[in-house]
């Protein structure tokens, strides 16, 4: 880290209410919050919330990520991280190490300016697991080849997926033999593969958390309208699923297709955001 840009994030930490409101995300963890829990919590109007959040992100120590309707905050932990190695890079005549603990985990840590390489994990979440993300492992299992290795998990599985999706993705050519629904619980214990990116495609998980991939996981939200509201077999049921698949099948698409060896992680994080507006789109099929 340049001295300026330390210079930067010192000053734009030295204030009261932006140090209680970096630590109230701190506190947090990776789901984060959103500026009206920020504010009740912390009891600072909106408008005087809203220029502190701009000034912490403009030095990029938090950064916002649309849930649905919302903004949600959380802490950009490797800039943090980074800060802190900016004060004891020269610590003990040059020799960190000899500082103590709290220096060793920022060594270890990957800058977030470092290009990210593939193969990548991906882990898609839904609620239940029974469509929208069966769909988006299926197509990143077929457009990612070896470059990508493909999840996906809810928050509340259905004890199967939807049979619309699993004849969908079959007669589209997807490998349905491994096609589960299945709890995020199973990419938790320390067994598990490490994620590098992390997508949620509902809504709001019915306003849950999502649980803690690691600061390896750059996270993404695409929400994407659930089939389940319309019933088994309706013609709205399999019109929205063809505009899933097709809307899924465009986004992954350019997903795999990003320059990943010329991208760093938070370049990364904005394209990701960026694919999230992508409008849904009535797909032929395949």
């Amino acid at each position: 880290m340049e001295s300026s840009t330390a210079a930067d994030v010192f000053a734009a930490l030295g204030q009261e209410s932006r140090l209680e409101l970096l630590r109230a995300l701190l506190e947090a963890g990776p789901s984060g919050l959103s500026a009206g829990a920020i504010g009740t919590a912390l009891g600072i109007v909106p408008s005087t919330l809203s220029f502190h959040l701009r000034a912490l992100e403009q030095v990029g120590l938090i950064r916002p990520t649309r849930q649905g309707r919302s903004l949600i905050y959380a802490v950009q932990v490797d800039r943090l991280r980074q800060t802190i190695a900016f004060l004891t890079e020269s610590c003990c005549g040059g020799q960190p190490e000899l500082c103590g603990a709290l220096t060793l985990p920022m060594l270890a840590s990957s800058p977030e300016n470092s290009p990210m390489k593939p193969a990548f994990n991906v882990l898609f979440l839904c609620t239940r697991n029974s469509a929208r993300s069966l769909m988006a492992e299926a197509v990143l299992r077929k457009l990612g080849g070896d470059r990508f290795r493909a999840y996906s998990a809810g928050s509340d599985p259905a004890p199967q997926p939807m049979p619309e999706v699993v004849e969908k993705l079959k007669t589209l050519g997807h490998d349905v033999s491994g096609i589960r629904s299945k709890s995020w619980q199973e990419f938790l214990h320390r067994e598990a593969p490490r994620m590098d990116f992390v997508i949620a495609l509902c809504d709001t998980l019915q306003g849950q958390n999502c649980p803690d991939f690691g600061d390896r996981a750059i996270t993404a939200s695409w929400p994407l309208p659930g089939p389940g509201k319309f019933e088994p077999g309706s013609s709205e049921r399999v019109l929205l699923l063809n505009e899933l698949y097709a809307s899924l099948h465009r986004r992954i698409g350019i997903f795999t297709n990003l320059k990943f060896d010329a991208l760093d992680r938070m370049s990364l994080r904005h394209q990701l955001d960026d694919l999230a507006q992508a409008p849904l789109s009535v797909a032929k099929d395949r």
